[in-house]
Order: structure tokens, then sequence, then C-alpha cells
């Protein structure tokens, strides 16, 4: 029999999606399962998409360009200018998600033996793109105590080889929900120009800041901007995550270059989406600010409630739409497992996502999920109190222990 390859068994499983089989297994056992593992959010997709989508006036589905149809980045470009980000339409890459721009990112900038520095805990994916690209990460771990904030520059420059060639960074946070500052961001800046690194700048959730500071784009720091490889992607401000439409910008033409040739080796990204992503840009202003206000409320819901159940604590999260929860539980991977295998209440369970495969360094987050608040507040209620129930009864439950021990008192 022959052997498959080395990179196929080092890629890490998603800790988003690894237990999708035990989520079915209950659902046909007549359960009710509520996702919060995955950043799918339950808000409509704008109607101008869909639309788009059932008006199209086409007798052939052609190919696209392999760098995405033109007045679609022309008009991305002037979306952007909203941020003032300053691109142009020759900037801008059209991709298959935002995943196949970080990819071809990497693939692109780094070779095999290459180094990246990326603050954990981060988007589980990074990892595996990386080792597509035959790159390796060097993780900077950031606490929850501290709300993720970034770890000291010092911590940064520790792992600084000459097989470093770049940071990424993700910006509002997935999974933490951390925003950064104006003054981290200023230090990351320091450290690309001390080291001439790339900056891969992962900002799909930029419509979800929940502060009065303004937006920091990688773009608007100075001095960097051959440095920076930008990506981004429409799935989460329109819900849109099946169109895989994501891009990536960036002014180096010689990056840009690089990532063209495996642009044209992969033909070109999904038309139809793209078609639907570009008339999204003509929401009506009022569809992205009642999303945002949704948001604000389910997390102030959210973590009021998880920070009401005995043992459980969340920071607060200043972006995106997620959180990362530490728990009284011995194993979160195992409780997360148990959930969906062994554990009901009133036929209802929860599918959460195991902290553990957003780091790199083995042993972390072991007490953490990720929580994905993409539900209505009323379901977010019920998914708050199956989780309560469930931590009382779990084997591996601290709550449990410490209830025992006073009992036994």
């Amino acid at each position: 029999m022959p052997t498959v390859s080395d990179r196929g068994r080092i890629m890490p499983d998603s800790p988003i999606r690894k237990l999708g089989p035990l989520a079915e297994k209950a659902k046909e056992m007549g359960r009710k399962v509520y996702h919060l593992n995955i950043g799918q959010p339950d808000l409509p997709t704008p109607p101008e998409a869909l639309n788009a989508i059932k008006n199209i006036d086409r007798t052939i589905l052609e190919y696209s360009p392999s760098e995405g149809i033109r007045s679609f980045r022309e008009k991305l470009a002037k979306y952007y200018h909203k941020f003032d980000i300053d691109v142009t339409a020759d900037d801008i890459i059209i991709t298959t998600g935002g995943s196949e721009a970080v990819t071809f990112a990497f693939m692109s900038c780094l070779d095999p033996g290459d180094e990246i520095i990326v603050p954990e805990p981060a988007y589980a994916n990074y990892e595996a793109f990386a080792i597509v690209a035959g790159a390796k990460i060097k993780s900077v771990i950031s606490d929850i105590e501290d709300g993720f904030a970034l770890p000291p520059v010092e911590e940064f420059e520790k792992l600084i080889t000459p097989k470093t060639k770049g940071i990424m960074i993700c910006n509002p946070n997935n999974p933490t929900g951390y925003l950064y500052t104006q003054e981290e961001m200023n230090k990351i800046r320091d450290l690309v120009k001390k080291y001439d690194l790339y900056l891969f700048s992962d900002e799909v959730y930029r419509e979800f800041c929940y502060t009065g500071a303004p937006y920091i784009s990688a773009f608007h720091l100075e001095d960097i901007e051959q440095n920076v490889v930008l990506i981004d992607s429409v799935s989460k401000r329109y819900s849109e995550c099946g169109l895989r439409i994501g891009a990536l910008i960036t002014k180096n033409k010689e990056v840009k270059q690089n990532v063209m040739k495996f642009c044209q080796a992969r033909l070109s990204a999904p038309l139809i989406g793209q078609i639907a992503a570009e008339a999204s840009l003509d929401a009506d202003k009022s569809y992205m600010l009642n999303n945002y206000n949704e948001y604000v409320n389910r997390r102030k819901f959210l973590i009021d409630g998880l920070n009401r159940i005995d043992g459980v604590y969340s920071p607060i999260p200043m972006g995106a739409f997620y959180t990362v929860a530490r728990l009284p539980v011995d194993n979160a991977d195992k409780f997360c497992a148990w959930m969906l295998s062994d554990f009901e209440y009133e036929n209802q369970t929860l599918f959460l996502a195991p902290a553990s495969g957003f780091y790199t360094v083995p042993n972390s987050g072991i007490d953490q999920v990720r929580i994905a608040y993409v539900l209505k507040k009323e379901d977010l209620a019920v998914c708050l109190k199956i989780l309560e129930e469930a931590l009382i009864v779990y084997p591996g439950s601290k709550v449990r222990v410490q209830a025992s021990t006073v009992a036994g008192a």
C-alpha cells in the first residue's frame, strides 16, 4: 500500500469542525444541536446579493479573470476608501475565500523553512496554511487574564531569527475578539520595519469594532506600505460564507506577481460568488448598522451570561463576534466531545470549539473554548442554560468536584 504524505500527516484537525461527526450523530438521535462552534452568522444575506444571483442574465457561466472581475475590484477599492485604506483596483486580487488569500500570501512570500510569528490564540487554519507553504509558525501567547492583549514586543523579538519572514495578525481577532490598539499596532509596525518583515493582516471583521477608538488597518501604518499583505473576505460582513469570495490586497508589485501565478494555476475565483459579492457593496447602510447593533446586543447578553455561571470567565471582546471563555473543566476537548456524545438537556446540546486548536503550543488553552455569538439572543439564552447544566454533571467538572466537597463536608 502506498504511503500518504508527511504534509498530510502533520496537518492539524480543525477545532471548529473536527467534532462534526459527533454533532451529526446527536442530531440523528433527535437532539437539537446549537452551533456555537463556527462563525456562520444567522443574519440574512443582503437582498442585493440574492437578487443578483436570481437575475443572472447569462447564457454561459464563464471563467472570470484570474485576478477577479474588474468592476468588482473597482467597487472594492471605493469600499476601502471609506476606511481610509488608499488602494486601487490594481492592488486587489480576488480569491476563493479569505483562506485562499492567506494560502497564496504564504506561498508567494515564504520559502520552506521560513518562519512567521503569530500571536495566539489565533485562527486555527493559519497553521494549516503555513504547513502547505512549508513554513513554520512561531507563537507568542497572549493571556486571557489580560483580555488577550498583544504580548510585550520583547517576546516577539526573542523569536526573530534569520529565518523569520513575517508577522501574522488578525484584527479584530478570531478567536478572541480582541481589537489591537494604535499603540500595539505601532509596536508591530516598528518590528516589521526594523527587521524588514512582511505583515500579513487578516481584517475580515473590520466592521465589527465595539470601541470608540478608530479602526486601525495595517495600511494605516507609516513606512511599511511595501511590507503589508492584507487579507479580506465578504463571508462575515455580508453573511456570505458559502460564496467563497475573499481578497488579497498589496502594493508590493513583486508579491502581486507571485500571487498572480498561483491565481492563474487555479484559473479563477467563483464567478457567481463575485457577482453576488459585487452586488453586496450596494447594500443599504442600514444593513450593516442593523447587523452591528445586533452583535453588540448579543455580545453583552452572552458575556454577562457566561460570567454569571459558576467557574466560567470570559473577557469582553471588543471586535468580531467571538469570545474565548475559560471553563471549570479538566479538558475542554473532552468536554466539547462529551457535550455532543453523552449529554443532553431537555433533548438539546451545544457544539463548542475547543480552544486548544487555536494554539500551536501543546497544552495551551486546555480549559478554554471559543464561542461564536452568531445566534439570536433567545437561542443564546438556551445555550447558556445548557452550558450551566452540563458543567454541573460533567465528570471532569471542577464545579462538580467543589459541589461534592461541600456536600461531603
